[in-house]
């Protein structure tokens, strides 16, 4: 190789790495004055509790500790973000009603649920929110204007604690000596007189 064929060489990669040095890069976001990663907004819960207005979760009683199977479960109050033991705010009688916001039949069967919960001499509805953020369940709550008590599991600790098949929508009537009776007939309420059939 000659000796001008050399320096051209030594020029080229000179000019190389000077472009690799001075090309703009994205800054390390560890580095202070890091212009973050743009995410998500993030979703005002307490305006969609606000929006959704639902009925608070039931209290529960020392003398009513609720379905064994759920004591000491602890679930999301869907009205005010507190966390419940889903046993004591279903504490019998009263109707526990599994749902998510891509179910459509649960959407009709939640209508029905809130209707009879408004009814005089009715007994408490709780509804179980799984598969669902709990943004979307408020939102979904407040379009359908439900105002059931509802709890958020994202964790399906419910379900699987009452040993429930995974079939949505899924109802249980809770018995006033804390027993747990899945509703099989009918599968989906479509009518408040078929609750109260069911509920007794």
């Amino acid at each position: 190789m000659s000796a001008g064929a050399r320096w051209a060489v030594v020029v080229l990669v000179v000019a190389v790495a000077a472009v690799v040095a001075l090309w703009p890069r994205s800054p390390d976001p560890a580095e202070p004055g890091a212009i973050p990663t743009r995410t998500a907004p993030t979703v005002d819960l307490d305006a969609a509790r606000g929006k959704a207005a639902l009925r608070p979760c039931p209290p529960g009683s020392p003398d009513a500790p609720g379905p064994q199977p759920l004591r000491g479960v602890t679930v999301t109050c869907l009205g005010d973000g507190r966390p419940v033991d889903v046993a004591s705010t279903a504490s019998g009688p009263a109707v526990v009603n599994f749902w998510a916001t891509w179910c459509v039949p649960c959407q009709e069967e939640l209508r029905v649920l809130d209707a009879y919960a408004r009814e005089p001499g009715a007994v408490p509805v709780v509804a179980v929110l799984v598969e669902s953020e709990e943004a979307d369940g408020l939102e979904l709550l407040a379009k359908l204007g439900v105002r059931l008590p509802a709890v958020a599991d994202p964790a399906d600790g419910v379900r699987r604690a009452a040993r429930a098949p995974r079939t949505l929508p899924l109802s249980y009537v809770v018995g006033a000596d804390g027993s747990l009776t899945q509703v099989t007939d009918p599968v989906v309420f479509k009518s408040v007189e078929q609750v109260r059939e069911v509920v007794g």
